[in-house]
């Protein structure tokens, strides 16, 4: 014997928003629940409350209510597991007397609500080349996906996870080009996640991830569309979550994190130079302090005549051995970077600017700090900002601590030491079963190319063989020259 649904819904949710409204339409009672927070209420007027109420059509059971809303996707259900799940998605559930055994499931959930319209890329902020990045929204997401995309190969897949948040997750792979290797590996995580709420992509990350126990980013997130595009184009798998403007794809190598979109926007000349800076930023913030902390405490020899007058006078007052006065600046340029970051946008900068200048220059002065170690802390600071992908800074951020003790405990030696920790460290690491510094180990020489330079693109026209991807051809060489000699000819 099945309960009476409308009774076991007033009992089961007891939210003050959910309500249970009954409508008498020519002698017949039509019973109306739903959560008044989540459904577009146009759409419950216009399309279902008039329909019904103005019908000449006798009611008589859930299919003759079912004929007359215009709305797809109706379904008829007395499962009392799945259908406060459909309330709490936004639809809205019918049930006719005397049959309160089952009833309909109509989704009109107001998919705007709660959502922003304008989507900027805020945080990856490009020069050059489209400004479009992805919303809290799924589906506007995918949306965006499929129309930068027009193929029939683009497949999307979607999952549900967290136990209380049911959190929509779509997968997205471009079918003939994608390993699915790493599509079944994908799944198979998503499938296999227990957890309760899912807040955030970069919390999926976290539970998916090869290595939990690594400073390093195994999936490459990024709110930029053009970025997610040329990874699904490379063969990767990209994992979208609803309610998070952020697209994680995979597998990834060390590589992609300082590839930046607008290196194919700009002539490969100038592509392949400004990526040699970001590799020459990211070894200089990394090794700058730590390398200053072991001259002067280990290797001051090496220092030339004409350096050594003014280390020693900037050093003159200085009561501190070299690290403790590098941990000092340091750590000074992380409380004012997370201060400013989670101040409002013109008082960051305001306090980025002149706690700067006057903390620096007090520190000077009171011979907490010498003037060489204060361009050199600042210069490193400035160079961990030159990766385009946020959390790979963050790594380079923490990378420096412990080079700088190693180096105040073994000198060159020390900072050799953890290089080579980092090194095997990477060597070890995976992203979703693929190498994480490949073409380094393995080996891969048709990689290089768009490697550390951005060759030109008569040299792109393959696909890498990084993500091994099924379908290696992107383009044709001889057709474009063709095209550039027809022009030349004229």
């Amino acid at each position: 014997m099945l309960p009476n649904i409308h009774k076991a819904l007033r009992e089961i949710l007891k939210s003050d928003d959910f309500l249970q409204t009954t409508i008498n339409i020519k002698d017949k009672l039509i019973h109306f629940s739903y959560y008044k927070t989540l459904i577009n209420h146009e759409q419950y007027h216009h399309d279902l409350l008039s329909f019904i109420q103005t019908s000449n059509c006798e009611i008589k059971n859930l299919h003759d209510l079912k004929a007359l809303i215009p709305i797809e996707g109706i379904k008829i259900s007395s499962n009392l597991e799945e259908i406060p799940q459909s309330l709490a998605h936004g639809s809205i559930f019918l049930q006719i007397d005397p049959h309160l055994d089952e009833g309909l499931i109509v989704d009109i959930a107001d998919l705007k609500l709660g959502h922003r319209v304008h989507n900027d890329t805020e945080n990856e902020y490009s020069v050059i080349g489209p400004k479009l990045g992805f919303v809290e929204n799924i589906d506007t997401n995918l949306t965006l996906l499929r129309r930068g995309l027009v193929t029939e190969k683009l497949i999307f897949e979607e999952h549900i996870v967290g136990s209380l948040s049911k959190t929509r997750i779509a997968i997205a792979y471009l079918e003939g080009i994608t390993n699915l290797q790493y599509v079944n590996t994908a799944r198979q995580r998503l499938l296999d996640l227990d957890y309760d709420v899912l807040f955030e992509t970069s919390l999926l990350e976290q539970l998916i991830t090869d290595n939990s126990n690594s400073p390093f980013p195994l999936f490459l997130s990024s709110e930029r569309l053009d970025r997610i595009k040329y990874s699904l184009l490379n063969g990767e798998v990209a994992i979208l979550c609803d309610g998070s403007p952020i697209v994680i794809t995979g597998p990834v190598s060390l590589f992609n994190f300082i590839i930046s979109p607008e290196d194919y926007y700009l002539p490969w000349i100038m592509g392949s130079f400004f990526r040699l800076i970001r590799f020459f930023g990211i070894a200089y913030s990394i090794l700058a302090t730590s390398i200053y902390v072991a001259i002067l405490t280990f290797h001051y020899t090496v220092i030339p005549r004409d350096l050594l007058g003014p280390i020693i006078e900037s050093r003159t007052n200085v009561p501190f051995p070299p690290v403790l006065e590098v941990l000092f600046l340091e750590i000074t340029i992380e409380l004012l970077r997370e201060a400013g970051s989670r101040l409002p946008t013109k008082v960051s900068q305001t306090l980025g600017i002149v706690g700067g200048i006057i903390l620096g220059q007090a520190a000077v002065q009171a011979g907490l700090t010498s003037n060489i170690l204060l361009i050199i802390v600042s210069l490193s600071a400035l160079a961990s900002f030159t990766t385009p992908i946020f959390k790979i800074s963050n790594t380079i951020r923490f990378l420096r601590f412990p080079l700088i003790v190693l180096a105040s405990l073994c000198g060159g030696l020390g900072i050799m030491i953890g290089i080579m920790f980092i090194l095997g460290h990477l060597l070890r690491l995976k992203s979703l079963g693929s190498p994480y510094i490949v073409p380094l180990f393995p080996f891969r020489h048709n990689s290089y190319s768009d490697s550390f330079i951005r060759s030109s693109f008569t040299l792109l026209s393959n696909r890498f063989f990084t993500t091994r991807p099924l379908s290696t051809k992107r383009f044709s060489v001889q057709k474009n020259k063709d095209i550039g000699d027809d022009y030349n000819n004229e």
